[in-house]
């Protein structure tokens, strides 16, 4: 017998839910309930209760205040490509996942305003074409964002690749809409860049990833589309000179400089071996590289010239050993293909335990060195892959075993790998949560690394805007 079988008020409420929403829009069958009970790495599986697909923030509102009256935990879910498993229900069939994927629509389009409002299940690509059909960009852009939801991506605070000009995802936020712990629905929805009215409530709930309310949509900024961008692979001897290359280009092209992304060779052999519609760009091999991106709103500008020009200096210099510079958007598309393919690479090779850190800037060099050190030190036999995003400060240093037969004793020992590389994270005035989030997989290391003021701070706030603690629960707060 189920869970929900054996248990009247689950039933009711399941019933409930059916009667005001309809019965398609509640799933209860297992083989429907399956995508939505595991996470995107396939590590953290749960049973939900129901998963209800709301097509209106009224709707929303309704299954919240149900669940609220039943004493039922909500998990908010988007496009479920998150890495620390904050989507996912728990394993007792206790919990009411919310997808919003059925939220999708694109409200509004301020051209003079530059703003956007969108629903927080339409798909990050979907929002990225609706803004370059008005000729503007919005300019979160990640590996995911064929299948990742706004809603979602605000809720982590997401990062990505051009992080380095536009900022990360609470940066591209005016207005929001947030159905509450109680099923009340606060629109804020305000596409204002001055607003000195008090407290900024929004950004309460970017980042939170569900834990004080469910995003249903948010007003969006736009920028101008860049008219014109040079886009280059160059290898480089070490991290220290990929930084100074960063400097270089900082002196060039000033905010023309979109991203500068850091490679690891073995990313790109893996990436080759697993995905093999990619090929090496250059035609020797070599430990580091990096991607570089510049951009413009303006096509009389000439950045391959200026792109030319840096890598010439660089090359001279010693800061760069090759280069290639895509000589067409084609050819730039396939480079970014290439690192956002990365992760899915690392993926089908072995599991991996995954970093996603940042430290200030000038330390990245460091942070690489002495990590390495210390994991070989302790795990002789572990490789180690680091890329990410050089000009942020966020890099994704990531572990596994050399040795196929020893891939799953590293899993086990994932804890003692963790608290390696977070306590030196932290001994470089560093975080060891960038733009991945919390969810299941770092709860923990909150009580470990924030201060006592730090999390009581976060719990009173938690306790004012759920008191009743079902809003996704056991996620980023120990």
């Amino acid at each position: 017998m189920s869970a929900v079988a054996s248990n009247p008020a689950r039933q009711a409420l399941v019933r409930a839910l059916q009667a005001t929403l309809g019965p398609s829009a509640v799933l209860t069958e297992s083989g429907d309930l399956a995508a939505y009970a595991v996470d995107w790495r396939g590590r953290a599986r749960g049973v939900p209760l129901a998963v209800v697909r709301p097509a209106s923030t009224a709707e929303v509102a309704a299954t919240v205040r149900l669940c609220a009256q039943a004493g039922a935990a909500i998990v908010p879910q988007g496009g479920n490509s998150g890495q620390c498993a904050g989507a996912v229900p728990s394993s007792d069939a206790s919990q009411v996942v919310v997808s919003l994927a059925r939220m999708n629509r694109i409200r509004s389009l301020d051209e003079q305003n530059n703003t956007l409002v969108a629903e927080a299940g339409c798909v990050l690509a979907n929002i990225q074409e609706a803004a370059a059909a008005a000729d503007r960009l919005f300019a979160l852009s990640l590996g995911a964002e064929g299948s990742c939801q706004i809603g979602g991506n605000l809720s982590t605070n997401a990062g990505g690749t051009a992080v380095l000009r536009y900022g990360n995802a609470r940066d591209l936020v005016l207005g929001l809409e947030v159905v509450l712990a109680d099923g009340s629905v606060w629109d804020g929805l305000r596409g204002l860049r001055k607003d000195n009215t008090g407290y900024d409530l929004k950004q309460l709930f970017i980042g939170a990833e569900g834990t004080l309310g469910i995003i249903t949509a948010a007003v969006l900024k736009l920028h101008p589309r860049p008219k014109s961008s040079a886009t280059a692979l160059i290898a480089v001897p070490n991290p220290s000179a990929a930084l100074g290359l960063l400097d270089r280009f900082r002196a060039e092209c000033g905010d023309r400089l979109t991203g500068l992304e850091l490679i690891s060779r073995n990313c790109f052999d893996i990436l080759f071996k697993h995905i093999p519609r990619f090929t090496d760009p250059l035609s020797a091999r070599y430990e580091w590289y990096v991607l570089a991106e510049m951009s413009d709103t303006l096509t009389s500008v000439d950045l391959r010239a200026i792109m030319e020009s840096t890598l010439q200096d660089a090359l001279e210099s010693g800061l760069a050993l090759d280069a290639v510079i895509a000589g067409s958007q084609g050819q730039a598309e396939t480079l970014w293909a290439m690192r956002d393919e990365i992760p899915e690479a690392n993926r089908r090779e072995t599991p991996w335990v995954r970093h996603d850190v940042s430290v200030p800037v000038s330390r990245i060099p460091e942070l690489i060195e002495r990590g390495s050190q210390a994991l070989r030190a302790r795990f002789p036999d572990l490789r180690i892959v680091a890329f990410g995003h050089l000009g942020d400060g966020n890099i994704h240093f990531n572990a596994s075993s050399a040795l196929p037969a020893g891939a799953e004793d590293v899993i086990a020992r994932q804890e003692e790998i963790y608290s390696i590389v977070h306590a030196l994270v932290m001994t470089l005035g560093g975080s060891f949560s960038a733009e991945h989030g919390i969810g299941l997989v770092k709860a923990h290391e909150m009580a470990r690394y924030k201060s006592p003021l730090e999390l009581e701070l976060m719990h009173r706030i938690k306790r004012a805007l759920d008191p009743g603690g079902l809003m996704n629960p056991g996620k980023v707060l120990p």
